[in-house]
């Protein structure tokens, strides 16, 4: 056996090991015999109009804080959201504060900025949040999981996301809040810290690539991105990452709506797609929106701590000038961009 195929080996075998053991003891440490709040990561408007009415509070219970995911104006800058009406008592998280430079809008913000975003919430990782979009198509969904996948990472351990978000909510007819969120007082937040311990860099992607042992390595974006015929506007190349398998995080999700499928079915798809098999497993698309659905699924519904969300995905990829799959001809891709054609 050659020496470079044990070494590649063993390196991609230290990388994984290294991370889930962090992960693990992490998660120990932050939430030492911690209540838990939630029934599931994923609960629906039931069980949260159930947490926030006073009558069900228990002297000294901890209080829940809802957060909305939903930019503050719609598409055309001039119809509100949030003002508009929200989830009583519930404070806004624009998902665009949560995302990086335009040049690559999947790198997390630096932790400064993470700081300042969330300090005016008056939240703290010990802080029971729910994340709530507008609850109306699986790509909205994308923004809610990736704000949790964030949280997480900075240490917050009592979060879920309404299954069906706002929307949810309305069809249930419970009230609704108009006007601006309610004052809260701030929290400095000066202890926070960003860690990958549920994601994974273009280094360590790249490492588990060249490794002998086989990784899972799954493209969550609609086929014409995985298969080269369209590409994201910040991204360098057309195409996916080596080896990938596509699968479309709209999968995952009750035909035509944006809530997420029962766990039963879930557990089905998972099983049948091999990504419940103990092995290392990244979950990525553009800018790690869709690839958040992916990783929440997975991970946090389905209980399986190989899975990695790689934040940068293959805009990062691409731009770090690493080899692809599906890519066009030089000539095909010049054409194109002569066009204007297969740019998202």
């Amino acid at each position: 056996m050659k020496v470079s195929y044990l070494l590649k080996k063993l390196s991609a075998a230290l990388v994984w090991t290294a991370m889930v053991s962090v992960s693990t003891l992490s998660v120990a440490k932050a939430n030492p015999k911690q209540e838990a709040i939630f029934s599931s990561p994923l609960i629906n408007a039931s069980e949260l109009h159930g947490l926030l009415l006073p009558s069900t509070k228990k002297k000294g219970a901890q209080s829940v804080v809802v957060l909305d995911t939903r930019e503050l104006l719609q598409a055309d800058n001039k119809t509100p959201n949030f003002t508009a009406g929200h989830i009583p008592g519930a404070r806004p998280l624009p998902y665009s504060l949560l995302r990086g430079p335009k040049e690559n809008p999947g790198r997390p913000p630096e932790l400064v900025e993470l700081q300042g975003i969330l300090s005016p919430l008056g939240i703290r990782p010990t802080t029971a949040v729910v994340l709530t979009g507008s609850g109306s198509d699986p790509t909205e969904f994308g923004a809610v999981a990736r704000t949790y996948w964030t949280l997480k990472s900075l240490g917050f351990t009592q979060l879920a996301i309404l299954n069906g978000g706002f929307g949810a909510w309305l069809a249930s007819k419970y009230p609704v809040e108009t006007g601006p969120a309610q004052p809260v007082a701030a929290n400095p937040l000066a202890q926070l810290q960003f860690k990958y311990d549920f994601g994974i860099s273009t280094q360590d992607v790249n490492a588990l690539r060249l490794a002998a042992e086989p990784s899972l390595f799954v493209d969550a974006r609609p086929e014409d991105f995985f298969t080269g015929q369209l590409r994201h506007a910040s991204a360098a190349r057309w195409g996916t990452l080596p080896q990938a398998l596509h699968f479309d995080s709209e999968e995952w999700f009750i035909p035509n709506t944006g809530r997420l499928l029962g766990k039963k079915d879930l557990h089905a798809i998972a099983k049948a797609e091999g990504f419940l098999e103990p092995r290392p497993q990244v979950a990525f698309c553009n800018s790690g929106h869709w690839a958040a659905t992916h990783w929440f699924v997975v991970s946090e519904l389905l209980g399986q701590p190989q899975v990695r969300l790689y934040a940068e995905s293959a805009i990062g990829w691409s731009q770090a000038g690493l080899p692809m799959d599906n890519e066009p001809s030089r000539a095909v891709a010049l054409l194109r961009q002569a066009q204007g054609k297969g740019v998202q």
